[in-house]
């Protein structure tokens, strides 16, 4: 390998880009910069300032995939040809040629169009000459850079004589400025992605998931991360999965490969193993989205109350093809719930995978693990703790409690659809409020005890909109009684029993007090007892719906 530096003018620099010798390799990151900041770049070159140096790979090595500079439909490299590959300085690159050429650059479909820069006639150097608001100056004080740039000196004499020697000074800063350039050549991908991960984390950290695309990029194999993760998420959209975030993916892949999956051991992953690695990781990802929506019945990945459990659970289906059962069936289900429950990874969550990776080991040999952390499963806890929130793992953990009874709809018995897209504009409208907000707000003045999670059922937006709104329990229910001869059997899909909750009666504290008990029987099923926890069992009968009294809780 060598490496070379180098002084190019604009004018060289501009016809490389525009033959196509110049590409953005496709484990560069998009173009974020704003318009100020290039202008701010801009502004910086017409005063000869140092810019940094751009760090470029030469080499005849094709890459599948490249961006086009600034969203430009610039041509191929000439066959023969060697192409110059940006490892740094994309964004000021980038900045460069699309005020230049005046592009118009979209943005998830915001347009910005950079032919909106102008240079202020009037401005000392060392004021700011260039700007992106001519509002309020006069239109004979202000040029664009793409007219000053690539204007004749006759276009530019257009303008008033008092600013002929400033256009032809400003013209003649930018034709003659030279960027410093450090030309890496004779290197193979692996060497060049490698130089551009480590000026990415000394410098402007990527993101773990942009190095690792970069890092393991691969032509011969036809490898590139950033494609790959694309077509996991198309197949998971599928089944409503699509939100397991890129850094997930990759913490399941390390945990496959090294039993660790913190960032510097993602980062030191090797190439071929990674790639090697993919397609096993990628099958036990799908597996534990399909037990996930199987034997947890939990329709939709934004419910999952951490996404980061698709880890542990893609690991133990890396090493357990089939689905479990028996004893070891009981024992993911009780890690999942002591996970949830706890909020075990809200924090140190690359810590707590290491450890939970080593519990998933015990499982897979038929163990029971041991755990350090208490769950309290008791009624008074749900009550104490279930002030709904969805950005909490235990009220998800409820609400995947509530999924798991496949809830119906008040009206005919239809179940009720639960998608991302549908938790996406959901919140008050899909969850409802059994005791509507409007009719305990006559009554009760406590926020938190009417926004429960124990007063939460999940039902249409239709049905929640339209046809409940502020009426008292009794009286909607009272009706949709008359139309759905099955309304008993729809309220238990709901965890709700109408004759022994006080639904009839429009009683809220025996309703509220009777849910918390029944979300209690309901995660005491799931959850294997440990000497450890404080489950303070003072239900008596756990057969029945009947409440007991937490009015002092309350």
């Amino acid at each position: 390998m060598q490496s070379e530096p180098q002084s190019v003018p604009l004018a060289n620099l501009l016809n490389e880009i525009e033959k196509g010798t110049i590409k953005v390799p496709q484990f560069q990151r998009q173009f974020v910069w704003p318009k100020q900041k290039s202008a701010d770049l801009i502004d910086s070159i017409l005063k000869a300032y140092p810019i940094g140096t751009f760090i470029v790979w030469k080499t005849q090595e094709s890459l599948r995939s490249v961006r086009n500079i600034g969203g430009a439909n610039l041509p191929p490299t000439p066959d023969g040809d060697f192409t110059e590959y940006i490892l740094d300085g994309q964004q000021r690159l980038t900045s460069l040629f699309a005020a230049i050429k005046g592009l118009k650059i979209d943005r998830d479909g915001s347009i910005d169009d950079f032919g909106d820069i102008w240079i202020d006639l009037n401005a000392k150097d060392d004021g700011t000459v260039v700007v992106i608001d001519n509002d309020q100056r006069n239109p004979h004080d202000v040029i664009r850079l793409v007219d000053l740039v690539n204007g004749s000196l006759k276009s530019l004499f257009k303008y008033p004589e008092k600013h002929h020697e400033r256009l032809s000074d400003l013209k003649a800063r930018f034709s003659a400025y030279t960027f410093s350039t450090i030309l890496i050549k004779d290197a193979a991908i692996d060497v060049a992605t490698e130089i551009f991960t480590r000026i990415n984390v000394t410098a402007k950290p990527l993101s773990v998931f942009e190095i690792m695309v970069a890092k393991t990029f691969d032509t011969k194999s036809d490898f590139d991360l950033a494609e790959e993760y694309e077509a996991l998420m198309g197949t998971l959209s599928e089944v409503d999965y699509e939100t397991i975030s890129s850094a997930a993916v990759l913490q399941t892949v390390s945990a496959i490969i090294a039993k660790d999956c913190d960032k510097q051991a993602i980062l030191k992953l090797n190439k071929s193993v990674f790639i090697a690695t993919w397609p096993a990781a990628v099958d036990a990802i799908e597996r534990a989205v399909d037990y996930f929506r199987g034997f947890f019945r939990i329709p939709a990945s934004a419910l999952l109350p951490y996404g980061a459990l698709i880890v542990p659970f893609a690991y133990f289906f890396s090493h357990h093809k089939d689905k479990p059962v028996g004893d070891m069936q009981k024992q993911l289900q009780d890690f999942f719930w002591r996970v949830t429950l706890t909020g075990r990874y809200s924090h140190s969550l690359e810590s707590k995978l290491y450890q939970d990776l080593r519990q998933i080991d015990v499982i897979l040999s038929g163990s029971a693990p041991v755990y350090d952390q208490p769950v309290d499963l008791s009624p008074e806890f749900v009550l104490e703790n279930g002030t709904f929130n969805v950005g909490r793992s235990y009220i998800k953990g409820l609400l995947c409690i509530l999924a798991h009874a496949q809830p119906k709809s008040f009206v005919d018995n239809a179940h009720v659809i639960i998608s991302n897209d549908w938790l996406k504009q959901a919140n008050s409208r899909n969850f409802h409020h059994f005791f509507p907000r409007a009719f305990l707000q006559k009554q009760i003045g406590d926020d938190w005890r009417i926004n429960h999670i124990a007063n939460i059922t999940i039902v249409d937006e239709f049905l929640n909109k339209r046809m409940i709104r502020d009426k008292a329990p009794s009286k909607y229910m009272g009706q949709f009684a008359r139309h759905n001869s099955e309304i008993a059997e729809t309220m238990q899909s709901h965890l709700i029993d109408l004759d022994n909750f006080g639904v009839w009666q429009d009683d809220y504290e025996r309703f509220i007090t009777a849910r918390c008990k029944r979300f209690s029987r309901e995660l005491r099923k799931r959850v294997i007892p440990q000497p450890i926890d404080d489950l303070r069992q003072s239900l008596g009968d756990d057969e029945s719906d009947a409440p007991a009294s937490l009015s002092a809780a309350v």
